[in-house]
């Protein structure tokens, strides 16, 4: 712990305006984000912060969830509650632990152990040097601090051996330990994991990915060597320089100092471009799970009216500011379905989001309700010039757009959004003529 700094019984607050600036914060907060690379009332720019701000945004509830950040020759490792304020995001943080910097444990000879990442993962962990769990995420009440087989019972392998004990004994990484989620020992989870070195090179603990697996399914596919595909571990390993790498542009654009109206635009370009790579990783990340053999999507009890109204919640300021008005179901408005609620949520953000970037100025996007005896329909219905039927099919392949030289996506939203919806029991259908905008259906069901 600091000496003399926060404890878990002093929260540290901060909030986070619209234009992600940190515009109040406490001293420790405060102080973390300037050695971070940002200024006194300017953008938050810490990555791990900004990116759970984000989140929040984006879903309109709140987050809390551990976090761990490189502050120099030190982590420190935080409890984030994060909660929308209106237009403003208030950041309460508890549990401020200073500890050594953590390093992927170095082999006999002195390289770096591989990414263990294998895909998806239902769950990310780190524990300490005596296997208690000092991250969990997304969270569990009274995990954190608790021995890890508390929340997942480790089991023996056929030779009688526990994996991750045997990896712990020889510093290395594992990726066959079976476990059970404690009180539900008819499921089975898959843990992967890499040692974490401190300083002074002595063993500091693993962390990893535990998801759930079926037994009958075999062992994954292992990639191939020197290939360890575009999991979450390198998504977040390119998120933080890319954050900053924005974060730096716009406090350029924005800055207070006359400058050159070249430089001006110049800083513009590389924010836009910076966020087109961001939504680039997230897509990929996307890819890499639902590609994934063990990828499973739930099904659940949803309202796909409530759903449609939050992702329009989600992209009112981003129509407003392109002069689009976005027509949504009304507040009483019911549509049950049975699928993800947070897919269903991915799915109707990318097709409204698509129609936001494609609608003329002073047009209307129209989100409607459909439903018959076995499917819920959401329609979203743009003002834009059309798509040709010779390429309707093609909009949903990897890397498709209908036109490159526009202003666009990844190519990959249209592709990720029907395969989410297919995994669900459903589809994603879509109705246009050129010159007449566009309908896509989302289209889910019912039981």
């Amino acid at each position: 712990m600091m000496a003399g700094g926060p404890s878990m019984r002093t929260p540290i607050h901060g909030l986070v305006d619209r234009e992600e600036r940190l515009a109040s914060a406490d001293l420790p907060l405060a102080t973390l984000n300037v050695r971070a690379g940002g200024r006194t009332g300017g953008k938050l720019v810490v990555p791990q912060l900004a990116g759970l701000v984000r989140l929040v945004r984006r879903l309109g509830v709140v987050v809390s969830r551990g976090v761990t950040i490189a502050d120099g020759d030190r982590d420190l490792d935080l409890w984030v509650r994060a909660a929308p304020e209106g237009d403003a995001v208030a950041l309460a943080i508890v549990g401020w632990t200073e500890t050594q910097s953590r390093q992927p444990f170095a082999g006999p000879d002195g390289e770096r152990m591989r990414d263990f990442g294998r895909g998806a993962a239902d769950w990310r962990w780190t524990v300490d040097a005596h296997l208690r769990l000092t991250r969990l995420d997304p969270p569990q009440d009274g995990a954190v601090g608790q021995p890890l087989a508390r929340t997942f019972v480790l089991r023996a392998g056929a030779d009688g051996t526990v994996p991750m004990i045997e990896a712990m004994a020889a510093g290395n990484a594992f990726g066959d330990q079976l476990a059970h989620p404690a009180g539900d020992p008819a499921r089975t989870l898959r843990l992967s994991g890499q040692p974490l070195a401190a300083t002074d090179g002595s063993f500091a603990g693993f962390e990893g990915v535990a998801g759930f697996v079926d037994e009958d399914d075999g062992d994954p596919p292992i990639p191939a060597d020197g290939d360890t595909g575009f999991g979450p571990r390198l998504g977040a390993a390119l998120r933080a320089p890319i954050d900053r790498i924005i974060t730096q542009a716009d406090a350029i654009r924005g800055a207070d100092a006359e400058l050159q109206p070249d430089y001006v635009e110049y800083a513009g370009d590389i924010a836009n471009a910076g966020r087109h790579l961001l939504d680039l990783v997230d897509d990929l990340v996307d890819l890499q799970a639902i590609e994934s053999m063990e990828f499973r999507a739930r099904s659940e009890a949803i309202d796909l009216a409530d759903i449609a109204r939050r992702a329009a919640g989600l992209l009112a300021v981003r129509a407003e500011r392109s002069g689009v008005r976005i027509d949504a179901p009304g507040p009483d408005d019911l549509l049950p379905a049975r699928g993800e609620f947070g897919r269903g949520l991915q799915i109707l953000v990318n097709l409204i989001g698509n129609a936001v970037r494609y609608s003329p100025p002073g047009g209307t996007i129209w989100i409607r309700g459909e439903r018959d005896a076995h499917a819920a329909r959401i329609v979203v219905a743009d003002q834009g010039k059309g798509i040709a039927a010779e390429d309707q099919d093609r909009v949903f392949d990897k890397f498709e757009r209908v036109d490159p030289t526009e202003p666009g996506g990844t190519g990959l939203g249209l592709y990720i959004s029907r395969r989410l919806a297919r995994a669900m029991g459903g589809d994603i259908l879509l109705d246009s003529e050129p010159g007449d905008g566009a309908r896509f259906i989302l289209v889910l069901p019912t039981e």
